[in-house]
């Protein structure tokens, strides 16, 4: 089975030669906000540009499956292991009013670490899937501010003592942000006790926080920073990885897709865990 590292290369490659792929079949921008291009017209609320802004929206009303893949570097007892994560995020509004809409995220880890423990031997299964629930009104209010609330869900479904807490967890989640021009800014948070589960693992009580910023160019690129900081109460550890990335949204045919390489450095780790990090996304979007 292939190391992480051993993965960076193959990931890159297939990224790089994708767009480029699609780019061959796609108008230039230019074209592709021109009145007479009906796919992707200035007027159309789900041109490119568009698009890509509603990305950055954790509660817009699109369906969308991103495929995030981080990895994760000098992690484990003698700081040598990796940790390769691959998070299947679909993304689902469901109308429930005439003005708001039930967003339900879910993440779905499937991972592959080695030599956490020293000694050279590899971990592979699913982790634990976490589901938010975001009730969220479909027009911001009159200051332009977008937000979403509701319950947060943890299910022990990971298939490997090293990935799973055995737990069953729930708590409250909200996010709120502002967009205005080519800049979203805002915050995603929740917090999760564990209620049930495995007498014999440590109970769970922890708190997620994602300040983001992103900025979206008329050519659908976007350039953003946040952080996905984790404290956790039982050990009172912090994890603070901060990511910097670059998006990109092409059309394969009729089908947008976003595209996303990033970095990410941890200015706080809890104990064996990463120093750095990078991050692969390809995200396919279905607007209605």
């Amino acid at each position: 089975m292939q190391r992480p590292t051993e993965l960076v290369a193959a990931i890159l490659s297939s990224l790089l030669a994708t767009p480029a792929l699609a780019a061959q079949d796609a108008p230039p921008a230019e074209q592709a906000n021109a009145p007479s291009a009906p796919q992707a017209s200035a007027t159309s609320p789900d041109d490119a540009e568009s698009l890509a802004k509603k990305l950055s929206n954790p509660v817009a009303s699109l369906i969308s499956v991103p495929f995030q893949a981080n990895l994760d570097f000098g992690v484990g007892l003698t700081d040598s292991g990796d940790k390769m994560t691959l998070n299947i995020q679909p993304v689902v509004p469901i109308g429930i009013t005439q003005n708001a809409n039930l967003i339900v995220r879910t993440i779905v880890p499937v991972i592959f670490q080695t030599d956490l423990r020293g000694d050279d031997v590899s971990d592979f299964g699913l982790g634990d899937t976490v589901q938010s629930f975001f009730y969220s009104p479909k027009k911001p209010t009159a200051g332009g501010i977008i937000w979403g609330a509701g319950p947060v869900f943890l299910y022990p479904s990971g298939t490997s003592k090293y990935t799973t807490s055995d737990k069953w967890g729930a708590g409250p989640t909200f996010v709120v942000l502002k967009q205005f021009g080519p800049t979203t800014i805002g915050l995603l948070a929740n917090h999760i006790w564990s209620v049930a589960g495995s007498d014999a693992r440590p109970d769970v009580s922890s708190t997620f926080l994602q300040p983001f910023l992103a900025y979206t160019t008329k050519r659908a690129t976007t350039y953003g920073l946040n952080t996905e900081s984790t404290y956790d109460w039982k050990t009172k550890q912090w994890s603070v990885p901060i990511n910097v990335t670059v998006a990109q949204l092409v059309r394969i045919g009729r089908q947008p897709v976003s595209f996303t390489l990033g970095g990410r450095y941890y200015v706080a780790r809890p104990k064996f865990g990463p120093d750095w990090g990078v991050r692969f996304v390809t995200t396919l979007l279905f607007p209605k």
